[in-house]
């Protein structure tokens, strides 16, 4: 989804992305439909459909598919086909899962877990884990709380 709107003159990420897709030569129907997409309608100005699969891939590896379409049927048929051709089962797997956000920060001097740890915690996330480097934090959260602990800890902390 466009986090940003779909408006060029009020994105200017998507304006730029527009404008590398037509130097590159990309068809105008193809730019709108992906714009189209990214603020989660079809080209016909209908919603999109969300659907999740979950499979178990080779060598054991649990996923889920999430996606957004605007033909359930077709969507489904392709990604068993995809997941069938590379040797995986379509079977419930969310059991090995927690949903959470992540927010991966980088600080030019070092970090210090000990005094980065209590704002951590105050700024209502979940955990943290600071790099060997000890320029790398990253912090998890609840999904819906990412934008609000990233903003926080970005303010309180002067991460970038």
């Amino acid at each position: 989804m466009l986090e940003n709107g779909g408006d060029l003159q009020g994105n200017p990420e998507l304006s730029t992305l527009v404008g590398q897709a037509k130097k590159a030569g990309l068809p105008k129907e193809i730019i709108e439909r992906a714009i189209a997409k990214g603020r989660g309608v079809s080209l016909s100005g209908e919603p999109l459909q969300t659907m999740t699969l979950e499979a178990i891939l080779p060598s054991s590896v649990s996923a889920i598919i999430e996606c957004q379409t605007d033909n359930k049927k077709r969507t489904l048929e392709d990604l068993r086909r995809i997941i069938k051709e590379a040797g995986g089962t379509l079977t419930p797997t969310s059991h090995l899962f927690n949903r959470q956000g992540r927010i991966t920060f980088g600080s030019e001097v070092e970090l210090e877990e000990e005094a980065v740890m209590d704002r951590v915690l105050e700024s209502g996330a979940l955990d943290m884990t600071i790099s060997d480097e000890r320029t790398l934090l990253s912090v998890f959260t609840e999904p819906a709380q990412t934008s609000s602990v990233a903003q926080s800890l970005a303010h309180s902390l002067s991460l970038r």
